[in-house]
């Protein structure tokens, strides 16, 4: 018995020690940011099949769906939990035959245009006008109802490239409220210089709004080349009818004819596609990250937005990979953002009133993050140096100005929810901003890398962050 005994005490201490060296051999798993720096290219992936299996996703459309179904599936192979739709229904616009020329005083050359969203329509003739120039929105805005009634009014404005993409809001209200002003004048229709940095013959799309009781005129943008022969013939034809008044002519204005055959379509179907990686603790507030799922229709939408959405997609899959987290991080592909951020106001009606920690959104295309901006409560100032800390090896640099969240969560911002941007570079961002450009090959593989790597870092301390950091 006591041999025995003596060799089930030993065998005991072999098994202890086995276990021990074992354990001891057995590397500690990847962190998240380790695993994006290795990079197994799920942002890529995602990019890439958007894109290329689906394509163009504008809102209210088929396509749109099915852009929604293909990423149900791949957010449930990739292992999230909780993977759902969130319908909504929402008015949808689509465009027509878009053409449009300069007829005179010169020989007549065409443009490159395309409609803006909620743009009227000039019926299948089309329309001709004299050329009510502006230099400016405000220009525009100053001008007596007599300089613009009856003709197609033209706005030039010549957009600034900056790498935080500053000017947009500044020269973006010739788009977005420009034809509104233009139609309560008595225009009968807008051409707006397109809001966007590049010299290609490319014409930039986006959406505009027309005030409750203002019937919606054709609007539309020319490509930066077009706008600029616009300008020079605009200048010739100034020129001419200054002399010939002098002799008593009547003097030929600039000219236009304007095709724009946009179609409203009334209430269709749209949606957010949610995912999770369910945290540890039940009664923390989730961090949400968003991106929007759909385009404009004239690109494939690779760098707006197929990229935000590899870009948190990516980075949420490495934090469940390196563990589970504490707090639960609920992933948004938002749907309809182009033409309204529908899907913004939908996850805000449907989730608004629930707790959440912090939100953040990845909507300025795919390269580099330089700049991380905070809006946090003071009980998270180690937080956000923590943040700062993990994200200054990889070239990005602590901002001064409070976060803003991005448009698919800014109610949820307005409404109080802390906020932190990560900034990216977006020097050539509005080369590409709502044109056919917008297309995978303009994608870096190396920059989007980067900004998984950053949003790991940070995802990682947000999701393990205390209840006295964050709400």
């Amino acid at each position: 018995m006591k041999i025995k005994a003596t060799q089930a005490r030993f065998a005991g201490i072999a098994s202890l020690l086995f276990a021990t060296t074992a354990s001891a051999s057995i590397p500690p798993p990847p962190s998240a940011v380790e695993m994006a720096q290795r990079g197994d290219d799920i942002a890529w992936s995602i990019t890439e099949g958007l894109t290329t299996e689906i394509g163009p996703r504008q809102a209210g459309t088929e396509a749109e769906a099915a852009a929604r179904r293909w990423a149900l599936e791949r957010l449930t192979a990739l292992g999230f939990q909780n993977v759902r739709e969130e319908p909504y229904r929402m008015s949808t616009w689509v465009r027509g035959e878009e053409a449009a020329s300069l007829i005179g005083p010169f020989h007549p050359q065409k443009l490159a245009i395309a409609a803006l969203g909620n743009s009227g329509s000039t019926g299948a003739k089309g329309i001709e006008g004299d050329i009510a120039y502006f230099a400016s929105y405000d220009a525009l805005v100053a001008a007596p109802d007599h300089r613009v009634k009856g003709k197609i009014v033209f706005i030039d404005h010549q957009m600034e490239r900056t790498q935080d993409g500053s000017g947009y809001g500044t020269y973006g209200r010739g788009r977005f409220t420009g034809p509104n002003v233009a139609a309560k004048k008595g225009a009968i229709a807008i051409v707006i210089r397109s809001i966007g940095t590049d010299d290609h013959r490319n014409p930039h799309t986006g959406v505009t709004t027309f005030e409750d009781g203002v019937k919606p005129i054709p609007a539309g943008a020319i490509s930066n080349p077009d706008a600029d022969l616009l300008v020079r013939q605009w200048q010739r034809a100034q020129k001419i009818r200054t002399q010939e008044s002098s002799l008593g002519y009547v003097a030929a204005a600039l000219r236009m004819k304007l095709l724009l055959t946009p179609r409203d379509l009334g209430q269709q179907a749209s949606g957010n596609v949610i995912a999770e990686v369910p945290g540890s603790d039940p009664g923390a507030s989730p961090v949400i990250i968003a991106c929007h799922l759909d385009s404009w229709d004239l690109g494939t939408g690779a760098i707006d937005d197929a990229s935000g959405c590899g870009i948190i997609t990516a980075a949420a899959k490495y934090v469940m990979a390196a563990g589970q987290p504490r707090r639960t991080i609920r992933v948004l592909w938002a749907g309809a953002e182009e033409v309204g951020v529908f899907g913004g106001k939908a996850y805000f009606d449907a989730h608004g009133k629930e707790k959440h920690a912090v939100a953040l959104e990845s909507d300025f295309g795919a390269d580099r993050v330089w700049r991380v901006d905070f809006k946090l409560p003071d009980s998270a100032k180690g937080l956000a140096d923590r943040i700062a800390a993990a994200v200054a090896p990889f070239g990005v640099t602590r901002g001064r100005q409070p976060a803003n969240g991005g448009a698919d969560v800014g109610a949820l911002v307005a409404a109080g929810v802390p906020a932190i941007d990560l900034a990216q570079d977006g020097t050539r961002y509005f080369d590409l901003h709502h044109t056919p450009d917008d297309t995978l090959d303009k994608v870096d593989p190396v920059q989007l890398r980067q900004n998984v790597t950053v949003w790991a870092a940070t995802l990682a301390i947000l999701a393990n962050s205390t209840n006295d950091e964050l709400p």
